[in-house]
């Protein structure tokens, strides 16, 4: 099966991710998977070779073995519950060395089913067949990497693998303790809440709870099992303005524990206070003319606006073969370079647990190539010093930094953990608003902006207009930005706040990331150009009518 499809499939039944570590389990000794991987690698070391063909220098397994809990229920109705679990095996076998190997392409790895039976024998005849499969791919794709590297004037100024030392670490398996039923009962009663707003279109409340656990082995002697929990709870919701402009807002609740979860009255709370956004929203005014000027992000927007500008950047993924470029993406050529003001500095950090008293997302103690989790100042009082990094060299950087993570796919890659971003001048609410209107004064401009949420990318959803003569504020839609990208949040970044707030999030894998207010001096506000839907033809039926 190729690995794409296997991906596809995992994502069909799964959908979610994963986090911090729960429930006791057997000792190592006593577990299939460990001893399976172990029994396999040793004899794989041995045994596995073709004639007159190099034999591998390295061989690991990942094993990812997923629970996952959907469930969700829509205008008080549940339309949707299943309990699922699966076992994916990647089998990565590198021939060559580690200066210059076959990781390219096919030889990335097999990813297959791996049987959920414990059944020793069964286990090991499946990572048996990935493995001679595995390398296999390996000789071949090292014999057209060879190829390919005769053909162009490559420096090889980084290895293709970079050295690790082993390390042990089994810790409990994380398992889904929950009532399937008192949540469905949740889900239902929270939806039912449409009623009060006859004229909305959808409106739903979900659920994905995932317990994950990642075996990894390889023949440097790591062994490491390692389990994680994330839940999330969303509301969304969408409904027409008068004139046909789609409008939606939403809720999550993200979490890497379950005594984190809302109970079913706070879930109550946020349908009715999402459906009251709704309203105001169907009632607002729309932004007609182009604004250029300050614009000033909350909170919980200002770290929507980290993970969408800095966080991909500042990860060290190495390029295609014959690229003379570090990295990829915005900052691959500003390594030393100003990315930020010189009183913003970018912190990621896997061995923290909590902020502001919550619980983080992005928490783990070994990444999923084997590697030790730390703190990685990326950037330093505006400069960019460093990247995350697994274990891919870049140019100036060697060695893993324990970044490489692959939520529930067996196939890791560098990615952000907990986040945090830290300015060394700070400033309140009250004043960063004051702030605000005398910017928005100075250039003889009746209002200006006040972002409360956005969505992921970074399309205003609570958005106000703050006048300058009293400082009232009003709510708008249908706005977009335009030149908000790297080089704004460089140039234009001239505030942060006191207010430092925790986003937990769900995507390749799970993340948090803890950011401040911020206030940019200079942002392009304009009228989303989205098309209008045409309104339904008919009302909706009316309440306890036959």
């Amino acid at each position: 099966m190729s690995f794409r499809r296997l991906l596809l499939l995992l994502l069909l039944l799964l959908a979610t991710l994963p986090l911090g570590a729960q429930a006791p389990s057997g000792p190592a000794a006593d577990d299939p998977v460990v001893r399976a991987m172990k029994m396999e690698l040793g004899r794989s070391m041995k045994q596995l070779r073709l004639e007159n063909v190099q034999a591998p220098y390295y061989i690991e397994y990942s094993v990812v073995e997923v629970d996952h809990f959907a469930a969700d229920a829509v205008f008080g109705a549940s339309r949707h519950r299943l309990r699922s679990g699966a076992r994916l095996v990647r089998a990565v076998v590198r021939v060559g060395d580690y200066k210059e190997d076959s990781y390219e392409g096919a030889g990335q790895g097999r990813v297959e089913i791996l049987p959920q039976d414990d059944d020793l024998l069964v286990l090991r005849h499946q990572l048996w067949l990935a493995t001679d499969s595995a390398y296999k791919q390996a000789i071949e794709a090292l014999t057209a990497k060879q190829a390919k590297l005769k053909q162009l004037e490559v420096e090889h100024s980084a290895d293709d693998f970079a050295k690790a030392p082993a390390l042990q670490l089994i810790a409990p398996l994380a398992k889904l303790e929950i009532d399937e039923n008192r949540w469905a009962q949740s889900l239902e009663s929270a939806s039912a809440l449409y009623r009060q707003l006859a004229e909305v279109q959808s409106f739903e409340c979900g659920l994905r709870f995932t317990a994950t656990n990642r075996y990894f082995a390889n023949s440097e002697g790591t062994v490491i099992r390692q389990g994680s929990t994330a839940y999330t709870v969303e509301i969304s919701s969408s409904v027409q303005a008068p004139d046909g402009m789609r409008l939606d807002r939403g809720r999550s609740f993200v979490t890497s524990s379950a005594l984190e979860l809302p109970s079913g009255e706070e879930l109550q709370k946020a349908a009715g206070k999402v459906l009251d956004e709704l309203k105001a929203l169907r009632a607002a005014p729309r932004v007609e003319e182009e604004y250029r000027g300050p614009v000033l992000f909350s909170a919980g927007s200002a770290g929507t606006v980290f993970m969408k500008l800095v966080a991909p950047n500042i990860l060290g993924r190495k390029p295609a073969i014959g690229s003379p470029a570090r990295t990829l993406g915005d900052y691959a050529g500003s390594y030393k370079a100003r990315v930020l003001p010189d009183f913003i500095s970018v912190v990621d950090d896997p061995t923290a647990t909590t902020a502001q008293g919550r619980r983080l997302m992005g928490t783990y103690a070994v990444d999923d190539e084997g590697v030790r989790g730390q703190a990685v100042t990326a950037v330093d009082k505006g400069e960019l010093v460093a990247y995350l990094l697994g274990r891919q060299p870049i140019r100036d950087f060697p060695a893993s930094n324990g970044h490489a993570r692959g939520g529930t796919s067996p196939v890791p890659g560098p990615a952000v953990s907990n986040l945090f971003v830290r300015s060394s001048q700070t400033a309140s609410n009250a004043e960063l608003k004051k702030k605000l209107i005398d910017l928005c004064a100075q250039r003889s401009l009746p209002y200006c902006y006040r972002v409360e949420s956005a969505s992921r990318e970074l399309v205003p959803r609570m958005l106000y207009r703050v006048f300058v003569n009293d400082g009232h504020e009003e709510l708008v839609r249908g706005a977009v930005f335009a030149e908000l990208d790297t080089r704004a949040l460089r140039n234009e970044l001239i505030a942060a706040g006191d207010d430092y707030k925790v986003n937990n999030m769900t995507g390749a894998a799970p993340e948090s990331v803890i950011a401040p207010s911020i206030l940019l001096q200079e942002v392009l506000v304009r009228r989303s150009t989205a098309h209008k839907q045409k309104l339904p033809v008919y009302p909706p039926p009316p309440e306890g009518a036959e």
